[in-house]
């Protein structure tokens, strides 16, 4: 995958309290703001996009660089939604396509139920409805008797690993975990996703409480029957780290506009690029 040009993209950050959220955009067309590392996610998200989104990458305060410790008030979900739309007023858009992957899903989701206003499109990719229990069982069911023999052994000896690792650099643990789950994560369950977080930074007490609390007790449902814009649920055939497509079907009759699509070779860190090809297309 080539590498858009420097010259073409634009950088800056935005200060919110302590926090300096860094972001990049590139390409042309319809604005679509992508909740995440604004380090990792230009990296997994197909260049041909720049041709016809104006892709807006930009941290939360979950990646955004931080110079001393602040309380659990200053990451709640409500905070993290009012700096997404802080971003969206810098860059002066309107109205945008917001996209979330993984966990950044549920903030996407939740940003347009709040400002129904600015989005036009909501995308959801490899997103379980929950991290809670249920949700958790279903995921580990899905694995115990989908999964090939190989799959689970890669899994195996890379989780083998993971101690040391985490006990030798505690603050990138959200990463080191992320990498080692890569048997879970990617339909070619050998890949190694280690160059994708070159240079990320993780607040891990904001990850902790999103993605351990937050979404663990998320109910997606709530003020569904306001959202308007349509939603884009893309799944990967072989995601094994969040809930199978399954079940997602007590909430579809909640949406007013649901298009779901499962991707086959694609798993959690697939789907993404191929989700937005199938809307540009």
């Amino acid at each position: 995958m080539s590498e858009a040009s420097e010259d073409a993209i634009e950088r800056g950050t935005i200060r919110s309290g302590l926090f300096e959220l860094a972001y990049s955009v590139e390409g042309a067309g319809t604005p679509a703001l992508v909740i995440g590392s604004a380090v990792y996610y230009p990296r997994v998200f197909s260049q041909a996009l720049r041709q016809s989104l104006k892709l807006v990458f930009a941290d939360h305060r979950g990646f955004a660089h931080l110079s001393e410790n602040v309380p659990p008030s200053e990451y709640t979900l409500d905070v993290v939604l009012d700096d997404i739309d802080l971003v969206r007023k810098h860059l002066g858009f309107e109205k945008v396509i917001v996209i979330g992957h993984s966990g950044h899903g549920y903030m996407a989701l939740e940003y347009a139920k709040r400002h129904p206003q600015h989005v036009s499109h909501v995308v959801i990719i490899a997103t379980g409805p929950s991290h809670g229990a249920a949700h958790q069982a279903a995921t580990e069911q899905y694995w115990q008797e989908s999964v090939c023999p190989e799959r689970k052994a890669r899994l195996a000896s890379d989780l083998a690993l993971l101690p040391a690792e985490i006990e030798a650099a505690p603050e990138k643990r959200f990463v080191t975990f992320c990498v080692r789950m890569g048997a879970r994560s990617w339909y070619d369950y050998g890949f190694d996703a280690a160059p994708l977080w070159e240079g990320v930074h993780v607040n891990m007490p904001v990850f902790d409480h999103l993605w351990g609390e937050a979404f663990r007790d998320i109910d997606i449902a709530q003020g569904l029957e306001r959202l308007e814009a349509p939603v884009f649920l893309a799944l990967g055939r072989y995601d094994y780290l969040v809930a199978p497509y399954a079940a997602w079907e007590p909430y579809r009759s909640r949406f007013k506009s649901l298009t779901v699509r499962v991707f086959e070779k694609a798993g959690t860190r697939r789907s993404s690029r191929r989700a937005l090809s199938s809307m540009r297309s």
